[in-house]
């Protein structure tokens, strides 16, 4: 695991650890040493802390002028043991929302495992952005499956065209415009 790096194709266009206004700003990534681990395993210094055991992310892009932000994951997404998703709402995703972030586009082909838990972490992310989305693409179809045995679609608008998305081939301003159609197409008039 310790040679899966972020996607760094963007870092020329944004940085979470430059970035002012973002929760990761003067975050340092050693490029020297292999520090984080996910159950034992090393991995690659640039992903990002999230004060969770098992789940690490990388910021990719944010953009406050149209409100959405690129969130890259790797590891196990673990809201049983960890409550990994009360991390990452209450250290990344309520400060990105008080910034005007109500778009998220959730990369998760790192993502190995999932285990559930309660929604109610997942309901509030949703509240708070009511005049945006969540999305996630690049999820494997076994996690997709247990995020749908705790209803978590609900809240999060993933299958169907999102997993024909090779998000890799876009800048992040024409991904936020093709997904944002896509949800738009889903939502209806």
């Amino acid at each position: 695991m310790h040679n899966i790096e972020p996607y760094y194709n963007w870092i020329d266009k944004y940085s979470a650890s430059e970035d002012p206004r973002s929760p990761l700003f003067g975050a340092e990534n050693n490029l020297t040493y292999y520090t984080n681990t996910i159950y034992g395993y090393y991995i690659h210094p640039q992903w990002d802390d999230i004060d969770s055991e098992t789940l690490f992310i990388k910021i990719l892009y944010t953009d406050y002028d149209l409100g959405f932000a690129v969130i890259e994951f790797i590891g196990e997404w673990n809201d049983t043991l960890n409550n990994d998703i009360m991390s990452l709402k209450r250290n990344i995703l309520d400060p990105m929302i008080t910034e005007g972030i109500k778009h998220f586009i959730l990369i998760g082909e790192n993502v190995f495992n999932f285990h559930g838990s309660d929604d109610a972490y997942y309901e509030e992310w949703f509240e708070d952005v009511e005049e945006g989305w969540i999305a996630a693409i690049g999820f494997r179809d076994f996690v997709f499956n247990e995020m749908r045995n705790y209803n978590l679609d609900s809240y999060i608008n993933y299958g169907g065209s999102l997993e024909d998305v090779y998000w890799r081939t876009f800048t992040p301003k024409r991904l936020f415009a093709l997904v944002n159609s896509m949800i738009q197409k889903r939502l209806g008039p």
